[in-house]
């Protein structure tokens, strides 16, 4: 995987950040969801480094091989906001004061903390099968809460810590063929891991809690994406058969918006790496599509 990039740890003060960077170009940084690790761009990096960029692939702290602060009561050390900071952190560390960004999953929650928290280093975000946590919450019907119960789970204390490390295989499945085997082994490997667990659970925690709450004060204040956003999804995923047209919704938080579906299951990265690629590169790029 990632054949010409550079791996590296990025100590910060609360959190070491393991790293792939490779390519020339304008930069762009990919944020993975749960329970991923960055090697779930392995189709997609390579993609973007032929199309002209730099590309940065980290682990968000907690996930993979980076670490995060331990739990605190109110979940502060893996709320978005601080996993946004890192991800501006590690961004400056490799020379890169501006840049394109894009997060799927739990990780386009991240991008839109760094978006919303540090618009002068975003130039272009791209938000993948995500909406605003405030967005689900504000439209839970009995639907939602049968396929999305893990978030509420999730959100217990110990209680998910036991249930998943009895048995992280069988919680967790993944197909290699499917991921790719060296994905899959790295994946794999750190799900096996007592402290990812708790840092991935700490992210959902973080999610119901500390970050409703400053998407709630963003909203008071009126605070917006200041820079294009590009909204994708899955059409074999359920966001938009719970919500209909996505884009729609996240016109509340920005300005400048567009988007389309992927034919693709969730994990989009890996199972239709070309069509993404080529969303992003366009867009990056500003490309008409």
């Amino acid at each position: 995987m990632f054949e010409g990039f550079t791996t590296g740890r990025i100590e910060l003060d609360e959190a070491s950040i393991f790293v792939r960077h490779g390519g020339e170009g304008p930069p762009v940084v990919l944020l993975h969801g749960h329970p991923r690790t960055s090697a779930t761009w392995h189709r997609v990096a390579p993609l973007l480094v032929r199309s002209g960029f730099t590309v940065v692939c980290p682990d968000l702290r907690g996930y993979g091989r980076s670490r995060g602060p331990a739990a605190t009561e109110d979940h502060a050390g893996y709320s978005k906001r601080a996993v946004a900071a890192d991800m501006a952190a590690v961004m400056r560390s490799l020379g890169h004061d501006r840049f394109a960004l894009a997060g799927h999953d739990r990780g386009g929650s991240v991008a839109l903390r760094l978006a919303l928290d540090h618009p002068g280093a975003v130039q272009r975000v791209a938000l993948i099968d995500c909406l605003p946590v405030t967005e689900h919450l504000s439209r839970i019907t009995a639907e939602f809460a049968t396929q999305w119960w893990h978030w509420f789970f999730f959100a217990q204390p110990d209680i998910p810590e036991r249930v998943i490390n009895a048995d992280p295989d069988s919680w967790y499945r993944g197909d290699p063929q499917s991921m790719g085997q060296e994905n899959h082994d790295e994946w794999r490997e750190a799900t096996r891991n007592p402290d990812m667990v708790r840092a991935m659970l700490e992210d959902y925690r973080a999610g119901l809690s500390i970050d409703k709450q400053h998407e709630q004060e963003d909203r008071a204040a009126g605070t917006r994406i200041r820079c294009p956003a590009l909204i994708l999804w899955s059409r074999r995923d359920d966001l938009e058969d719970l919500y209909g047209d996505p884009v729609e919704i996240w016109r509340r938080w920005a300005e400048d918006v567009r988007g389309h579906g992927i034919d693709s299951g969730h994990h989009v990265a890996e199972q239709a790496p070309e069509a993404l690629a080529s969303s992003l590169a366009d867009f990056f790029a500003d490309r008409p599509e």
